[in-house]
């Protein structure tokens, strides 16, 4: 498959949009810390754990380049698959857990129009918890060559930011970057009513990678 925009290899490392309020920081502290530590004590004592810190923020936010699959409907979340849910309206839902260990960037999982993105307020529990269903989110709409696809970016406990990277009316390719949740969380796709998950509960996936449906 030829290299797209979207999936082309890089050797240099690529770190989220939307990492800086939180990594500009914690990086600045660090180097202020290592610079002094030779004259205060105290420096010294900050520059372990800061310069620990932004190695950690600089896993964190990597945003590593992507060959994108071939498939219907593919992964817009790296994670493990928490449930596969019949919906009221015939769809399947496909709820996506990522961890803190993930890639936090998330992905087309068609090409197509950006039909909406809104910003729902709400609560902040664990991602695992099904209480979960009320905390803060952002709902994407997309316009496909099959229909309405929903997808939801669900905040959790520590990921309390979520960042799209377009807007209505964005025109995006399948796998291309649409978003950032900083630290985490969950991110559920609900395919279209006749689709068949292709993916299992407890399934690893890639973004841009692992197809959700069934031929």
């Amino acid at each position: 498959m030829p290299h797209s925009p979207y999936s082309a290899p890089s050797g240099r490392l690529r770190l989220a949009r939307g990492a800086s309020p939180w990594l500009l920081p914690t990086a600045a502290t660090a180097a202020l810390s290592l610079a002094r530590a030779g004259r205060s004590r105290r420096a010294a004592a900050v520059a372990v754990p800061a310069t620990a810190l932004t190695a950690g923020m600089l896993w964190f936010f990597r945003d590593p380049e992507r060959e994108i699959a071939q498939g219907r409907v593919l992964s817009p979340a790296d994670g493990v698959v928490q449930s596969i849910m019949p919906w009221h309206d015939g769809r399947t839902r496909v709820a996506i857990f990522m961890s803190p260990l993930n890639v936090h960037v998330n992905r087309a999982p068609l090409a197509g129009e950006v039909v909406s993105v809104e910003h729902v307020p709400g609560g902040f529990v664990p991602a695992f918890n099904k209480e979960s269903e009320h905390n803060e989110r952002v709902v994407w709409h997309f316009g496909t060559e099959l229909g309405d696809i929903e997808m939801v970016q669900i905040a959790g406990t520590v990921a309390r930011r979520i960042v799209p990277y377009v807007g209505t009316g964005a025109k995006v390719e399948q796998g291309e970057r649409v978003g950032l949740i900083r630290f985490g969380s969950r991110v559920d796709v609900y395919l279209p009513e006749g689709l068949e998950a292709a993916v299992e509960v407890g399934q690893a996936t890639t973004a841009g990678v692992t197809r959700l449906d069934r031929d």
